[in-house]
């Protein structure tokens, strides 16, 4: 394949991208939006692969055959509720990828014609193994934090600004270094351990409540580091992806953040500006109302409009098709049945909206938190499936806090709200909830999904 069919296939492609990312803005369209994607990532690879400049075909292939059918066994291994800490994975691959392009690059590298190409090469090459070391330990605490293989709380080490600042000032002098031994390795080799120091801080630094936001900024992350790949190695498609990908990562980064009123340069800053809160007990306060699903289903009954916020718990439980079918038996008596989303419910953004189209509850009643908000103090009965930060009254009532200031679902203006949980646990923000305590609040104990069947059986 010639250069110029490669270029136009990267055209083709890029476009597919697009198309991909418009697709996947609305739920009506992510099917298809998701197949754009799937297209032009072949035509990519394609191109590439039969392009005037690729060596070594017979690895490549081989390479492809073994990393297709590693992400084909994941793809159908790993459950919905484990998606978060698969995406983080997926976006560590990509940082250390950054990496090893850039140092193959350093140690390859082409003669170029002028000195200034020559050194803006070398930039390339070290910002592009910066980036990358970042995204991928940062990626890999966020993996664990997700995983749970390490506590969600923040990391809180003396000074942790000042040290965040200082692997900055170094490696802006290793820079420095670096240019003017003309490409030298141990500079940048210690840069490299310096910031993938910085990437693991960084993360680690950040409480579990903003996981979500971590998640979003390390896919923004990512696609800075294949951006840097690109113009290091000289493919037009790569950087025009990487920047569509960071580009599109920060911008949902930005609206997360302003859905949870958290600074976007706080959460990316390791909490910057926070300060560790520790008037928010996780004891109980005061004592809470167990029902059972016998009483669940005559209140359900006995209402005219139900409200489900489903949450990480349901996810958990695998309860949204029996949350499917208490909805529609709820439909077929009259009742008038809908969804509350907050933006971060569970832990990546739009999990709950996957969920419950997988589950094939209708589009048009599952409407995101600032559409439901006012209706909650005209709503009978609320069911909050497994959610627990995004249902906290502290939130907006306890300036302490961990969770202080971010908008919620005020499922407590309802006439009746039934918890669904399998303990009095605090949630992934290790803050109690006095929703708990509330008199017009009922606890129902046990899995989402044994407890929504036994619902079920009573309707």
């Amino acid at each position: 394949m010639s250069a110029g069919l490669v270029q136009a296939a990267y055209i083709i492609a890029a476009v597919f991208f697009i198309m991909s990312l418009a697709g996947l803005s609305k739920q009506e369209t992510a099917r298809s939006g998701n197949y754009y994607g799937i297209t032009g990532m072949a035509i990519a690879l394609l191109a590439t692969i039969l392009g005037p400049h690729s060596d070594g075909v017979p690895w490549i292939l081989t390479a492809m055959v073994i990393g297709g059918g590693i992400g084909i066994y994941f793809a159908r291994k790993v459950e919905m509720t484990e998606m978060p800490e698969l995406v983080a994975i997926l976006h560590s691959f990509v940082g250390m990828a950054a990496v090893l392009v850039g140092y193959n690059s350093l140690l390859d590298a082409p003669v170029l014609a002028t000195h200034a190409e020559h050194m803006i090469h070398l930039v390339e090459v070290y910002l592009g193994v910066f980036i990358g070391a970042v995204t991928f330990t940062g990626s890999i605490v966020a993996f664990a934090k997700l995983r749970g293989l390490i506590s969600s709380s923040p990391l809180n080490l003396p000074n942790k600004h000042k040290l965040n600042l200082a692997a900055i000032i170094i490696s802006a002098l290793l820079m420095k270094w670096y240019l003017g031994g003309d490409g030298a390795l141990f500079p940048l080799l210690l840069m490299t351990v310096i910031a993938l120091a910085f990437g693991y801080h960084l993360v680690a630094s950040i409480g579990g409540a903003d996981m979500p936001v971590v998640v979003s900024m390390l896919n923004s992350y990512s696609g800075w580091a294949a951006a840097a790949a690109g113009f290091m190695l000289a493919n037009d498609l790569l950087i025009v992806t990487g920047a569509l990908v960071g580009s599109s990562g920060a911008i949902l980064s930005y609206i997360m953040c302003k859905a949870m009123n958290r600074s976007f340069i706080s959460v990316i800053a390791g909490g910057f500006g926070q300060t560790v809160s520790v008037s928010s007990s996780s004891e109980a306060q005061g004592e809470h109302r167990e029902s059972s699903a016998e009483d669940v289903a005559e209140l359900l009954k006995n209402s005219k409009s139900v409200i489900i916020t489903p949450g990480y718990g349901m996810a958990v439980a695998q309860a949204q098709y029996p949350v499917h079918e208490i909805t529609e038996k709820l439909r077929a008596k009259g009742v008038k049945v809908r969804f509350g989303i907050h933006p971060v419910a569970g832990r990546l953004p739009g999990h709950m909206n996957v969920l419950l189209a997988e589950a094939k509850v209708p589009y048009d009643i599952v409407l995101e938190m600032d559409e439901i908000n006012d209706d909650f103090s005209e709503t009978d009965t609320v069911l909050v499936i497994g959610a627990n930060d995004t249902v906290n009254p502290a939130a907006l009532d306890d300036p302490s806090s961990p969770i202080a200031g971010m908008p919620v679902l005020e499922v407590w203006d309802a006439k009746n709200v039934v918890i669904f949980k399998r303990s009095m646990n605090t949630g992934y923000a290790g803050v109690q909830n006095p929703l708990f305590f509330k008199t017009n609040s009922s606890m129902l104990f046990g899995d989402a999904k044994a407890s929504c069947q036994k619902i079920i059986e009573h309707l």
